[in-house]
């Protein structure tokens, strides 16, 4: 006697979230949303590859930085290529500008792009290895006014969405002309500390990177080390100072953290952070900056860029920390409810023409009973139920219920559409209740 298992069945992968209703609205808008700022900010869209050259990176992201040492997911291809799923958007995005001659027309180049980005790392709260990112880079113009735009569309795009507790960190990374003298001062004042081997080796590779260790040693260790804040130079002092002003004539508030370091090493000059204090340790949502070199070090010309990454999931949990939400949790407006074989072939078209027009239309399907037909209504948050039985077909006519109110009103076929909106129009009785 022969016996079958079942068959297996599949988990998503660790550390990569699915997204299925209802939290799939609140993921949707606030993806939407983020990319719908970036586009009134004048940022045209951009699709990049899921992966690219594995050089691109290690190049363009740089290859002392945690993300290329010990966060990239590299694999070969059938080809004997070596390509990597992108763990960040900054280099991808730079590499088409140079591919396509993007730099070549109207300056600055403004983009804006939208996708998953992967970074093998421990799974938390918020934070996984298969992550929704929502970004702009403006490439061409050295111009802390540009700085100062990408700034305030993150810190607009965050309220946009109803988050009130973040906060936006600053500082300068300077530039070519001051960061070797920082860089030896740095080097100096970490080499006489009783560092670990590895951490020793760090100090020479990029020195900077110690000053983003999160072991408490080493933080004790590292209280009193040089900062880049110290060593502007002129041009680098005379930027920072303006990107500040003008922040401050646009009333968004900043604190200058002198140490912060971005987990990225093509970071120069104006540098930033927006962080959420309820999220514990892990407490970034979103940053970049500005990052004069990286062109040139991709083969491109040698301009200047300044952009940001927002994390799609990290807002997800910043607004519920906040018990905020985006959406109202409706699907949609109008809900169909046949009753009857001829009700149930004439329905179709009536949500058809809502949907032409604009409205969110659903209906029942599988010949339920008007009391599960109800149910699936309220379940969908439809703010009004249409009725159609025989009665309401010989009359040319049909039944509109307000869901909320209970209230239910016959009207004609022929004028229901226009009626549908101009009720949706008016505010409905829960909102005039509050």
């Amino acid at each position: 006697m022969s016996t079958s298992s079942k068959p297996r069945k599949f988990t998503g992968p660790k550390g990569v979230p699915d997204y299925v209703p209802p939290n799939s609205h609140e993921f949707d808008a606030v993806r939407s949303t983020f990319q719908h700022c970036a586009t009134t900010a004048g940022y045209e869209p951009v699709e990049l590859p899921i992966f690219e050259d594995t050089s691109l990176f290690a190049r363009g992201v740089g290859e002392s930085s945690d993300v290329v040492t010990k966060e990239m997911y590299t694999f070969e291809d059938r080809g004997g290529r070596s390509v990597t799923l992108r763990p960040e958007g900054t280099a991808g995005v730079m590499r088409a500008v140079i591919e396509h001659g993007l730099d070549r027309g109207q300056l600055p180049v403004k983009l804006a792009y939208a996708g998953p980005c992967f970074r093998y790392e421990r799974p938390q709260a918020g934070r996984y290895r298969q992550f929704q990112q929502v970004g702009v880079e403006a490439i061409g113009a050295d111009d802390p006014a540009l700085d100062v735009e990408v700034i305030a569309l993150a810190y607009r795009s965050f309220a946009r969405i109803g988050l009130s507790g973040f906060r936006l960190e600053l500082t300068s990374l300077g530039d070519s002309t001051c960061r070797p003298a920082y860089k030896e001062a740095l080097q100096t004042f970490l080499r006489s500390l009783p560092l670990d081997e590895e951490t020793q080796r760090r100090v020479e590779i990029n020195p900077l990177r110690i000053l983003d260790d999160k072991r408490p040693e080493v933080k004790d260790m590292t209280a009193d080390a040089p900062l880049m804040l110290d060593y502007l130079s002129g041009d680098a002092r005379e930027h920072f100072d303006t990107v500040t002003g003008l922040l401050d004539d646009l009333s968004i508030p900043y604190t200058i953290n002198p140490r912060m370091v971005r987990g990225l090493d093509y970071y120069t000059k104006t540098c930033f952070e927006f962080v959420h204090d309820d999220l514990g340790a892990q407490s970034g949502i979103g940053g970049g900056g500005r990052y004069d070199g990286l062109m040139a070090e991709l083969g491109g010309r040698d301009l200047s860029g300044v952009g940001f990454g927002l994390g799609v999931e990290r807002a997800l949990l910043a607004l519920e920390t906040e018990k905020k939400t985006v959406t109202d949790g409706t699907r949609v407006d109008i809900y169909g409810v046949p009753m009857g074989g001829e009700a149930c072939r004439r329905m179709p078209s009536i949500i058809d023409a809502l949907r032409q027009s604009g409205v969110r239309a659903d209906m029942a399907y599988g010949r339920r009973s008007l009391k599960g037909s109800m149910k699936a209504a309220d379940r969908a948050g439809a703010r009004f139920a249409v009725v159609l039985g025989d009665d309401e077909l010989a009359g040319s006519a049909i039944q509109l219920k307000d869901l909320q109110t209970g209230e239910q009103t016959t009207i004609s076929l022929d004028t229901f559409v226009d009626e549908v909106h101009r009720r949706l129009a008016s505010p409905s009785q829960e909102a005039i209740q509050n």
